[in-house]
């Protein structure tokens, strides 16, 4: 069963080669089979799958039948693939749109309100209860960076407010789902800053797993190290390690739930090799999987995304893999099985302490990645304040 740790799980996020994912409402189940099917060739065990949150909840009192046939059909048919299937429920934030909830009148906060917390509770019940049963069905990712909704206007909340409600929805799936593998898709934002609305040590302890996105371009650290440093090559495993060092036990699962490359940001002939060495550096970190963003490119025919959202995928919209798609295969299959190392509270690794009172940016990563220049695998150790 995926939520048992004893081997690294490697999949992807599944965007649909077809339609993005307004193939909800336009769906055809023969292209998202041959969508699985493809991705099923990549040797991974699983794919994340993203709710659109106006799609699925039209209304505050309405969960569409539709969405929900579409999801379990969907989980049932990467369950004959033999793939299993994290749904991300509540997306407002996706590809860089807020999919604002139709319902969502001013000042009333997805993360306080309390009618939108009923019907975002409505939400994830109806998509545990249509896909429960399902051998295919992995558990609940209850939103996919939500942090990032609190951008927007209406949307104030604060830090402890945020940990309230994170802690809240996870426990509700918890609660009707108990063996499932519920989390929260944070971004990298809390665990590089202070100025998130969710904090670490909660982030820590909630869910079945700590959740890390590692963006070279997003995080700055492409910016910082350039396309061969060290910190661009292992930015995933550090954010893995500074994860679990939050962890509320020493071999809490670290989930590398999102990790992806642009053209835009480095050379398309060297993209495939750094693809590559980013997943084979992220596995040494033992995390409990490693999910590449994304599966498919964007049909260029739809309108509206960032201009390298088109070609984040490792299949084109045709099924055909890209060379980044056939490095990132390979990796696949070096660090398929890796078995997962439960990591102690004292060990013989060099330590890396980090003070309360610090921020773990890049600037306290940059000393993480002078030990891994060396040859040595730090330990990041949470010491008193100094």
């Amino acid at each position: 069963m995926t939520n048992m740790a004893n081997k690294m799980h490697m999949g992807v996020n599944y965007i649909p080669s077809q339609g993005w994912l307004y193939s909800w409402t336009d769906w055809s189940a023969q292209s998202i089979r041959a969508d699985l099917t493809a991705i099923a060739s990549l040797g991974v065990d699983h794919v994340r799958v993203h709710c659109i949150w106006p799609i699925f909840q039209p209304n505050r009192h309405r969960v569409s039948p539709t969405a929900l046939a579409h999801l379990r059909e969907l989980v049932t048919i990467a369950g004959d693939l033999g793939l299993e299937v994290s749904v991300c429920v509540l997306n407002g934030w996706m590809s860089g749109i807020y999919f604002r909830p139709f319902w969502q009148v001013d000042g009333a906060s997805v993360f306080t309100d309390p009618q939108a917390i009923t019907a975002e509770r409505d939400l994830l019940t109806a998509v545990i209860d249509a896909t429960a049963d399902l051998p295919g069905f992995m558990g609940v990712d209850i939103g996919n960076e939500p942090n990032c909704m609190s951008m927007f206007a209406g949307n104030s909340v604060t830090r402890e407010q945020g940990d309230a409600w994170a802690t809240d929805l996870l426990q509700h799936c918890e609660t009707l789902d108990p063996e499932k593998f519920h989390v929260v898709g944070v971004d990298h934002s809390p665990w590089l800053s202070d100025d998130s609305c969710f904090s670490r040590p909660i982030l820590g302890q909630i869910g079945q797993a700590s959740v890390v996105h590692s963006w070279v371009f997003f995080t700055g650290a492409l910016e910082r190290y350039g396309s061969g440093g060290v910190g661009t090559l292992h930015l995933a495993r550090y954010l893995t390690e500074l994860a679990r060092a939050f962890g509320d036990v020493p071999d809490r699962p670290v989930w590398i739930q999102e990790v992806g490359l642009s053209e835009e940001w480095v050379a398309p002939d060297e993209l495939p090799s750094i693809a590559g060495q980013i997943v084979d550096n992220a596995a040494k970190a033992d995390p409990w999987g490693i999910t590449w963003w994304c599966s498919h490119d964007i049909d260029r025919s739809l309108s509206g995304f960032a201009s390298l959202e088109y070609g984040l995928g490792l299949f084109d919209t045709e099924n055909r893999l890209k060379p980044a798609g056939q490095a990132v295969k390979e990796a696949i299959s070096r660090n398929t099985g890796r078995e997962a190392v439960a990591r102690p509270s004292e060990s013989s690794r060099p330590a890396l302490h980090l003070p309360s009172n610090v921020v773990p940016d890049l600037d306290f990563a940059d000393e993480y990645f002078a030990m891994v220049a060396r040859g040595e695998d730090p330990e990041i150790k949470l010491v008193p304040a100094t």
